[in-house]
């Protein structure tokens, strides 16, 4: 039985179910594995976001031969014309990855901030999450800049306000890192 039919009614012993939350991924076009997922509202103090990742030492325990062979490559690693994996891809790409409608095993930051970045309060926890869409760093600033998507697109299934409200959350915590003074790097720049 596939993780989908062990956890379809409640969320395991000592996990939180955020289920309920349209999180999702977003990533480059190419990308195989999806390991991390955002969502966010506004409220009455700013926004609330939760970042989710794989759980992945679920499926790999501590100091086994997957453990240490994960620590010696340290990272996948992105070739023209394959990728030399960290983890198996029956890991990677599948139960470790959080696929759009399938039930995943996650650790996750839900953090309140101010309209400015602060963060107010902050819980980490371990959960269970289903991804509401995959998009890409493109189909995200496409559908910011307005632009049409297909009509069968999943960024239509998502609610409405989510692409800015992230895109408001995101401003504020980069407003908070450049008044911190926090050190800036190429790769820091976001798509969108």
């Amino acid at each position: 039985r596939g993780l989908g039919d062990v956890y379809r009614r409640q969320a395991p012993h000592g996990r939180s179910d955020l289920r309920s939350l349209p999180l999702i991924t977003l990533d480059d076009a190419s990308a195989q594995d999806f390991d991390d997922a955002i969502w966010a509202e506004h409220n009455a103090d700013g926004f609330r976001l939760i970042i989710a990742v794989a759980d992945v030492s679920h499926y790999v325990p501590q100091d086994s031969a997957l453990d240490r062979e994960a620590r010696l490559r340290g990272t996948s690693v992105y070739l023209p014309d394959r990728v030399v994996p960290m983890l198996p891809p029956s890991l990677s790409a599948n139960a470790c990855s959080l696929l759009p409608g399938q039930d995943r095993l996650c650790l996750f930051a839900d953090m309140q901030i101010t309209p400015q970045g602060t963060v107010l309060s902050g819980t980490i926890g371990r959960g269970i999450m289903r991804s509401a869409a995959r998009l890409t760093y493109q189909d995200a600033q496409d559908a910011l800049d307005g632009k049409a998507l297909a009509p069968t697109h999943p960024i239509h299934t998502l609610p409405p306000t989510l692409l800015t409200t992230l895109l408001a959350a995101g401003q504020a915590l980069d407003l908070s890192a450049t008044q911190r003074g926090v050190m800036r790097l190429d790769e820091d720049v976001w798509a969108i």
